[in-house]
């Protein structure tokens, strides 16, 4: 199967989510999904994972598939944990680009990592609300992508 499925010319992207801070990353998803509802030509299949770590793999083992035309991996990666998270934040953005770059699959992340998160109502208020911004930003430039490779591909 290829990312195009040529009896419905429907394009498959898959998004997958890091279940860490799931009320606020679940804002990603929804907006994602509305933004890309509006096309009959995208289908869009959901995917979780525990952590922001673990999406690079997932994602490259769905590229390898064929099966998606685009993947894009959403979490938010916080400095409340033990270990420095800019370091796991550096970690998946590169996995993410390599995944890009060896299977020539687009793979757009939606890893936010906030410099100061706090575990209060107006910073997970304020992180619920940018999330929908960037899904739907996401979703945006996921079609603007693959409308430019369809181009280059033509």
């Amino acid at each position: 199967m290829t990312s195009t499925d040529t009896t419905s010319s429907k394009q498959t992207v898959a998004f997958i989510q890091a279940c860490w801070h799931r009320d606020i990353v679940d804002r990603c998803k929804e907006s994602f999904q509305k933004e890309m509802s509006s096309r009959s030509d995208i289908n869009v299949e959901c995917f979780e994972v525990a952590g922001a770590f673990e999406i690079p793999l997932h994602a490259k083992l769905l590229a390898q598939t064929g099966k998606y035309a685009a993947i894009v991996g959403a979490g938010l990666v916080t400095n409340s944990g033990i270990y420095r998270h800019e370091y796991v934040a550096q970690a998946v953005v590169s996995g993410l680009m390599q995944v890009q770059l060896e299977t020539t699959t687009p793979v757009f992340s939606v890893v936010l990592t906030p410099h100061n998160f706090h575990n209060s109502e107006e910073h997970i208020s304020f992180f619920r609300e940018h999330f929908v911004v960037k899904g739907a930003e996401a979703a945006s430039a996921c079609i603007s992508t693959l409308a430019s490779l369809a181009k280059l591909k033509a």
